[in-house]
């Protein structure tokens, strides 16, 4: 594939995302797993199981074309394999059976859309680190720095987040208001960590079409913590008034 062909890719995928953004947040769909399930879009399956056959992709793709590919390796080409692997291991191997959610599942059709998602955007990126090359970046750069203390402080939130609405479950069946913590000042202190996180990828990896993941992150989650923080508003009468959804003061 040709450098330019690529880029075009890259710009197509990112003007999907803007598309997707849009069309979510004014048709305002909430995709029907976790609290919005439901049976209407077709065949189901059990939620864990969902949650690792669409994140696997990403696990595998983005390291296995970065690693074998031709271009040279470097150390930032390591420390984005790392921390790739960090986050995927996550959410494919320990997050999804770490859920009390005994009986809830998910459409196939959101399975599936999230397995092509993940192919596509893990392709371009491992496409990139392990067949177009990295530039030389020196390890010690402000880029990196900043990207990686957004990283794993988005990391931090987001995995806290995961504890603090897992261990509410554990403790009562129905849902409960989260408090506390920066759930008092946003319904998704989750999404708006994984957002960061992203963002700081980015910036380590300093190309194209890391930046078009970060967009799509931000493309898919703020749409989403949107329809929690409306669900939570209509589901407790005494919901936090003051409270945002997914960016504090802001959103």
């Amino acid at each position: 594939m040709s450098l330019s062909t690529f880029q075009y890719a890259i710009i197509l995928w990112c003007i999907i995302a803007i598309i997707t953004f849009l069309s979510l947040v004014f048709t305002k769909i909430r995709a029907p797993y976790g609290r919005h399930a439901n049976d209407k879009w077709g065949k189901m399956i059990p939620n864990h199981w969902g949650w690792f056959w669409m994140e696997l992709p990403a696990l595998l793709l983005f390291p296995t074309l970065a690693i074998f590919g031709p271009a040279e390796k470097n150390i930032i080409t390591w420390m984005l394999v790392a921390l790739w692997v960090l986050h995927y291991f996550y959410r494919t191997v320990i997050f999804p059976f770490q859920l009390n959610t005994r009986g809830k599942k998910m459409p196939l059709t959101i399975v599936s859309s999230a397995v092509f998602f993940n192919v596509v955007n893990g392709f371009l990126n491992g496409y990139f680190v392990g067949f177009i090359g990295l530039q030389d970046q020196n390890a010690f750069s402000a880029n990196i720095a900043i990207g990686l203390l957004l990283f794993f402080t988005g990391m931090y939130i987001n995995r806290s987040a995961d504890r603090r609405l897992i261990a509410l479950r554990t403790e009562n069946t129905d849902y409960q208001i989260p408090r506390g913590w920066l759930f008092e000042y946003i319904s998704c202190p989750n999404h708006f960590g994984e957002i960061m996180e992203w963002i700081g990828f980015a910036l380590i990896a300093w190309n194209l079409p890391a930046v078009s993941f970060a967009l799509w992150t931000f493309c898919n989650l703020i749409p989403r913590a949107l329809n929690h923080h409306d669900w939570y508003q209509e589901y407790f009468d005494n919901y936090p008034a003051k409270r945002k959804a997914v960016l504090p003061f802001l959103w």
